[in-house]
Parts: structure tokens; sequence; C-alpha cells
């Protein structure tokens, strides 16, 4: 009888266990949770170029992207010069705002001035956000949004701050300015 349980359930257990399989490579199945995966990938761009407002402790109302992350400038950055790259390591601890191909403009979220919000083209080509002339960054170590542990760090010529919906930097903080290892 045991036999007779494994073998019917076999099949449905492997029909469910290919679709995981199928939409973790990448493919396309009819299953709604394989939909919802591709529908969140969309959704993760569009909140990765998506810039509001929020209050975040200690700052007051600051520029957040689309997954609550604060988004931060660099000091030597001013009128969009790109000195935080992927060459000297930077973007590994202040992922940039790049915008996916195809994409030529930001999203103007809640509290946001539209006509601040712009984009600056690297050397490359590339298509990353600024506001105010200042291209955006996050900060690899807040690990949630409303987070600001990056706020005042020194390095990468220059200091980081977060930015206010006028797009001056936010300087004060509850902590004082620190500098980086980096």
């Amino acid at each position: 009888m045991n036999i007779a349980r494994i073998t019917t359930a076999a099949p449905a257990a492997l029909a469910g266990m290919t679709a995981l399989v199928v939409a973790a490579c990448g493919g396309s199945s009819s299953t709604p949770a394989s939909n919802a995966a591709s529908s969140g990938s969309t959704s993760d761009a569009n909140a990765a170029i998506t810039v509001s407002t929020a209050d975040v402790a200690g700052l007051g109302t600051v520029l957040v992207n689309g997954k609550g992350q604060t988004l931060y400038l660099l000091t030597s950055e001013k009128g969009g010069k790109l000195t935080c790259t992927d060459a000297n390591g930077c973007t590994k601890v202040w992922p940039d705002t790049e915008l996916p191909s195809g994409v030529t403009h930001g999203v103007a979220g809640s509290g946001v001035q539209a006509s601040l919000l712009s984009t600056v083209k690297s050397d490359d080509g590339r298509l990353y956000l600024t506001y105010g002339g200042w291209p955006l960054y996050t900060y690899a170590g807040d690990s949630g949004p409303m987070q600001s542990h990056g706020q005042g760090i020194v390095s990468f010529g220059g200091t980081w701050w977060a930015i206010s919906p006028s797009g001056d930097p936010v300087t004060s903080s509850s902590g004082a300015a620190i500098s980086g290892g980096y």
C-alpha cells in the first residue's frame, strides 16, 4: 500500500519540483508562483529607480528609493561628476542607481521635485540617476529600509550625506562624521 501512495504522489511532486526549477532558471511556466517571481523582478527594477521621500530617524525627511533605502550623495560629485565607480571599488560599498538598459529617466515619487530628478551619463554611456545634480547611491551597510548608517562617512574623495527633498546634503545627524577605511 505504501508503494502505491508513493507512485501516485510522485508525479504531482515531480511537477511541482519541475515548476520550481524552471522558475529558478528563468524559464517560463504558467504557475502563479513563477508569474509572481517574474513580476517581482520588474517591481525591483522600478523600485531601484523610484525616488521618494521618507522620515528617517536622526535625519528628518530625506530621499529614499522605492525599497525605502536611504539615498546618499558624495560631496566630490557635485554637478554630476562620477567619481564613485566599479573600477575603484566604490560601488561595492556604495551601490549606484544605474538605469536599466532602455530606461532613460527615473520615477519621481511622493515628496520629490520632478524637476530635480535627472540623469548623468558615464564615460561608457550608462545612465545614472541624479537629484539636484548629485548622483545617487545607497549604502551596503544599510541592511534595510529607513536606515542611515552611511551618514557622514568620509571615503572615496568626499563625505557621504543623505539628500534632502530640496536637493541639498543633510549634514546633521545623531552621530559625528566618521572616516571610512575604504
